[in-house]
Formats: structure tokens, C-alpha cells, sequence
């Protein structure tokens, strides 16, 4: 890469923008981070604004740039990623309201929306083949679901709109003015069918969405480009005034926000075909790549190109990781107190919770004995992977009667257990499935913790990696910006260059190992009973199962 050379990732989250300034090595320099509001009025509808996250994202871009002194000729790329939510752009480049309130500003479905659960439900029972490539059912949380949701509830919407954008794509479009889509927007969450190079006509005919095939798909991405590819000729005039750059920046086709986590994290350590990525975050995602394609119940995919190109990505998650672990916090007596006196520490409860666990145990490993009889199905939002079950509710036995500290600390490790546990069984099912996986590489606010890190090492028996640098999912949206510039001839020549060494920590074994196992071995019976509970004909549910 050239000497000197710097470049902006961009991640738009649930509930910020941040934006990262990097050198030609990966090394963060500055970053800044900007609000963005979430408008959550009716029961699992969750909406935002495009226009405010655009606003966001230009003032934390500025912010960035500015704290690290350079000038806006040193910025040689900027890369895009964001969560996969539906945007609804109209006439003049407009918003258009996704709800019953006609509020226009308001034209996200985020990601996490399950309005569509019907929708997705109808769309499961035509078996279409499309449905092979997304681990067999189709989730509320992609878009066509959510596309036919708003064709049936808000025609006037859904006829007037010009364009529907996955949020990456859209932030693309924004800063360059191309209607190119992202391989990795429209395969993993669009159903493209990327080996194929194509949509499939009979699959929109068929869900009622036929008018989407018109003029070459028009309106979802006619071209489609592999990420990081330079997206028309820059930035605009516009969009480089609104983010302090140079006109003509070069702009990298943008990925989902846990797939640039997945090419920011990977290190050298572990082979990438055999490294299973798990984005810890509010919820949770686990990414694994094959040279060949492997179809895993429950797990979405598998993609092409999707995250590396010329790999195939396996997609599993869980649908609440650390918002389950907050939930699961509230629920206690003692979480109020315990808030304080965080606070007062300047630490989040579940940092402060940790610290206490590790203070009371002689080693990391041994603070899963702190959970006692306290065992925890953290399914709140559903079960994502591997059963594939948004119906799925969480379980939490072997309560007493206990109100105090102690007692919350022990409802704690469970959770963290209990997610861990959550993440072996989606390991299990893709090494059923033929896959390989040797490690663990844990990205996310929660994962940079000791603690968690080998918790969920001792879980699932893999060894967890964790990156030097902080920030991986905003190196991962440099990297798009810097393949764009040029300076790397792809992406995987751009993942080598910018990507470092992490720290590899070993599972425990032993008596700890047999204690996971035991626990492990009840978590499933748990978790199989209370499926059993909401459809007695199943033990085994997919998605729209009642």
C-alpha cells in the first residue's frame, strides 16, 4: 500500500454511527461516534430515520478526521457497513413512513423489526429453492419478508417507492450517487443467489412481489458489485462537503456490520476456513467460511462471496446475546443496587458483575461453579440458529428465593453460560455439517472482556481468539474503503496487509470440561421441553410454526 495512505471505516449499529481513522497497517488512529434513535411504537415494530443516520454518520466522519490532524486529501478511501435494514427511498431521493403514523422521516424497518413474522411464515411454506440458501427458512429479520409486509399493510408505500435499499447499500448510494448493490446485502439478506450471479424471477412471482422483477429488479439492485468495489466515480460534490472530504474520495461497496467484523478480525493464527467469527454484541452472529457449500439447518446461507471472496459464508446467530444478559439483569432485586454501584466505578453492571465473579473464583475458568443450580436458556427474542424457532422463549431454572448480590452474580454467569452454550450448539451443527472449526475468534463489546473470552472458550471446547485491535468492524469498513483506493489489488491482498495478531486462549479441561458438559447436556433438555410447550407436535420447529 502507499506510504502515507489513510482511509475512514464507517459502522452504522442499532444505536450509533461510528467512524475510525486508519493507517495503511490497520492501526487506529482516531475515532467518534454520534447517537442514532431508535422509534419503537407498536409491539416488534422497531423503525429509524435514513435522513438522521446520514446526519450522524457525516458528524462522526468529521470528528474522526478531525482529531487525527489529517487533511481531507490524506483520507485515500472510505467504506461503508451497517446492520441489514430495509430503507425506503421514494421520489427525490425522499423517505417514506414504514408505518401506520405517516411519519416519512421514519422510513428504516430495522433489522431486529418482527412485524413480518407472518410474511415469513407464507414465504417458508412455498419450499422455494432460494430457501436452500438461507439455511432452509427464511427469518422476519430479512427483507423480502419485510418487503411483503409493507406491499400488504402500506400499498401507498411500498407503490411509491423508488428505491428499497439494504442500509449499507444505501449509505453507499448517499455518498456516491450509484444504485450498485453490495454481493453481501442482497445474498445474505435479499436472496440473490450470488454462485448463480442472479435473483430468481419465480421466487418474487410466487410471494406476491412479481412487480420487484420489472425493469432488470430496478428497484432492489440491477448491478451488483463484490464489497470493497470502488462505487461510482467517488464522492459527490455533496456527500463530500457533508463529511469534510475530498470530492472523488474513493467509496468501497459496503458490507453487513458483523460480515466487516468478520474480515477485520481475522488473524493470522487461525486459517480462515477453519476460524468461526462470533460478533458479541446486542445480539450475537457467528460467521464461517468453506471452499465448498455447506447447507446447515438453522444456519443461514451458505453465501458466495458474501464475506471473502470466492469463500462460502455459513450465518448463524442468536437473536439476543447481550440484550438477553440486560434483560436477564432487570429481572433481579438486586440489579438496582448493583446499577450504583457500577456507576459510581464508571463500569457497565455486566462489567461490574464480572469483576465481582473474578474476585470470588481462583481462576476464569472456575467462576462457572459460581452459577450453582442457576441454569439459563437465554432465548428472550427467539432461538436464531440452530433451530431457526422466533417463537422459542427463554428458560431460567433453579431459582430460590435469594434477593442478594451474590445471588445476581450467579444469575449472571448463567446468562453468560447459557449463551455459550447457545454458540456450541450452532458449532455443533455446522461440523455435523461438514464444516471445520478449530477456533473461536470473538469480536464485540462484551467479548473483549477476560472473563467472557474464556467462558465461551470453555463452553464450546474451541480455543477463542481475540484481536489486538479494538476496533475490528471498523477496520473491516476501511478495508473496503482502502481495496476501492486501489492500494491493494482485492480485498483479501487488503485483509493481510491491515490485519494483526490476537491473543489465543485455551479452553480449560478436565473437571471444568465435565462441568459444561453436564450443563450443556441440561440446557438442551430445557430448551427441547419448552419448544415442546408452544407447538406439542414439534420438537424441532421452523420459522412460522405456531
Amino acid at each position: 500500500m502507499t506510504r502515507g495512505s489513510h482511509f475512514v471505516g464507517v459502522d452504522v449499529g442499532t444505536g450509533s454511527a461510528r467512524a475510525g481513522v486508519f493507517d495503511a497497517h490497520g492501526s487506529l488512529l482516531t475515532h467518534a461516534s454520534r447517537d442514532i434513535e431508535l422509534f419503537q411504537n407498536a409491539p416488534g415494530h422497531v423503525e429509524q430515520s435514513s435522513r438522521q443516520i446520514w446526519q450522524s454518520v457525516c458528524e462522526a466522519v468529521r470528528a474522526a478526521v478531525a482529531e487525527s490532524r489529517l487533511k481531507p486529501d490524506d483520507i485515500h478511501g472510505i467504506g461503508f457497513d451497517a446492520t441489514c435494514s430495509l430503507v425506503v427511498i421514494g421520489p427525490g431521493g425522499e423517505g417514506l413512513p414504514v408505518g401506520h403514523h405517516g411519519d416519512a422521516n421514519r422510513n428504516i424497518l430495522v433489522w431486529m423489526d418482527q412485524r413480518a413474522t407472518e410474511q415469513a411464515a407464507r414465504i417458508n411454506e412455498t419450499g422455494h429453492r432460494v430457501l436452500d440458501y438461507v439455511g432452509g427458512a427464511i427469518s422476519p429479520e430479512m427483507e423480502t419478508p419485510k418487503l411483503l409486509w409493507l406491499n400488504e399493510h402500506l400499498p401507498q408505500t411500498y407503490n411509491d417507492a423508488r428505491y428499497f435499499f439494504d442500509l449499507a447499500d444505501f449509505l453507499g448510494w448517499k455518498a456516491t450517487g450509484s444504485l450498485a448493490r453490495s454481493i453481501c446485502t442482497v445474498t445474505c439478506k435479499w436472496t440473490y443467489l450470488a454462485h448463480e450471479k442472479t435473483w430468481d424471477e419465480s421466487y418474487f412471482n410466487e410471494i406476491g412481489l412479481g412487480d420487484l422483477t420489472k425493469n432488470d429488479f430496478a428497484r432492489i439492485g440491477t448491478e451488483i458489485v463484490a464489497a470493497g468495489t470502488p462505487l461510482g466515480h467517488g464522492l459527490t460534490p455533496e456527500a463530500a462537503q457533508a463529511l469534510g472530504l475530498a470530492t472523488g474520495t474513493p467509496v468501497g461497496a459496503g458490507l453487513i456490520d458483523a460480515h466487516a467484523g468478520g474480515i477485520g478480525a481475522m488473524t493470522p493464527e487461525v486459517e480462515m476456513t477453519s476460524n468461526l467469527v462470533y460478533v458479541f454484541g446486542t445480539s450475537a452472529c457467528t460467521m464461517s467460511t468453506s471452499t465448498e457449500p455447506l447447507f446447515v439447518t438453522g444456519v443461514w446461507g451458505p453465501y458466495h462471496s458474501a464475506m471473502v471472496p470466492g469463500l462460502w459464508l455459513s450465518e448463524g446467530g442468536q437473536s439476543s446475546a447481550g440484550a438477553a444478559i440486560e434483560r436477564l439483569l432487570a429481572l433481579h432485586p438486586a440489579s438496582t443496587q448493583a446499577a450504583e454501584s457500577a456507576k459510581t466505578g464508571a463500569k457497565s453492571l455486566p462489567d461490574y458483575l464480572a469483576g465481582l465473579a473474578v474476585q470470588r473464583s481462583p481462576d476464569l475458568s472456575s467462576v462457572a461453579q459460581l452459577a450453582g443450580r442457576v441454569l439459563v436458556v437465554p432465548d428472550f427474542l427467539g432461538n436464531r440458529a440452530p433451530h431457526a424457532d422466533p417463537n422459542a422463549r427463554a428458560v431460567i431454572a433453579g431459582l430460590g428465593m435469594e434477593q442478594d448480590l451474590e445471588s445476581l452474580v450467579a444469575l449472571y454467569i448463567a446468562g453468560l453460560l447459557g449463551i455459550g452454550y447457545g454458540l456450541r450448539q450452532i458449532i455443533n451443527a455446522s461440523v455435523s455439517a461438514g464444516a471445520t472449526i478449530n477456533a473461536v475468534t470473538v469480536i464485540g463489546g462484551a467479548g473483549r472482556h477476560p472473563l467472557v473470552a474464556q467462558l465461551i472458550a470453555d463452553c464450546t471446547g474451541r480455543p477463542v481468539v481475540q484481536p489486538a485491535q479494538p476496533e475490528p468492524v471498523l477496520l473491516g469498513a476501511a478495508m473496503l474503503g482502502a481495496a476501492a483506493s486501489g492500494s491493494a489489488p482485492d480485498l483479501k491482498t487488503t485483509m493481510s496487509k491491515m490485519n494483526g495478531a490476537g491473543t489465543l486462549i485455551t479452553p480449560a479441561n478436565g473437571t471444568v470440561a465435565s462441568l459444561h458438559d453436564r450443563r450443556f447436556s441440561v440446557f438442551e433438555a430445557l430448551q427441547k421441553a419448552a419448544r415442546n410447550l408452544h407447538d406439542p407436535k414439534s420438537t424441532e420447529t421452523r420459522f412460522g410454526d405456531a
